[in-house]
């Protein structure tokens, strides 16, 4: 008797592990018909309710919900640029007398490229000198790389 490689031409189900699923509201004769099996009126009959989950999210038994018993205040701006953190400890991964720029920082997986532009911090030691172009940095930043010989340009 020879057997066959398992390949995804001959893959099944184990024996009475897979069954049809359940057609609801397809008339009296399917036993499932009319209410779905969820009887007449109420909570449960109502869509969005206890079905996988639960209740609706949120939902607090007809007490005032949490979301609308805390006081809202504030502001989110929209516009927020959020930046990406690089200590000048992390530089030392890039060569001596490298250029640090947006796109020599995501290739070395310092910073993600989509999603947002780099600002330099001054955690940490600068070994070697750097030129840093187009990023932001702290002021203290700026005078680590000046100390370390490297330049700076806008």
């Amino acid at each position: 008797m020879t057997t066959e490689k398992i390949g995804l031409h001959n893959l099944m189900p184990a024996p009475g592990s897979h069954r049809n699923r359940k057609r609801l509201g397809r008339g009296p004769g399917s036993g499932t018909g009319k209410t779905s099996g969820k009887g007449h009126k109420g909570i449960k009959a109502r869509s969005g309710h206890h079905g996988h989950g639960g209740n609706k999210p949120h939902f607090e038994g007809g007490q005032m919900p949490m979301t609308r018993r805390v006081p809202k205040r504030g502001f989110t701006n929209p516009f927020r640029v959020e930046s990406q953190i690089v200590k000048l400890s992390d530089l030392a991964l890039l060569p001596q007398g490298a250029e640090v720029t947006q796109e020599t920082l995501a290739t070395a997986g310092l910073i993600k490229a989509s999603k947002g532009p780099a600002k330099l911090l001054a955690t940490g030691e600068l070994t070697h000198a750097v030129t840093v172009r187009g990023i932001k940095m702290s002021a203290t930043a700026r005078e680590k790389v000046l100390a370390a010989g490297g330049r700076v340009e806008e």
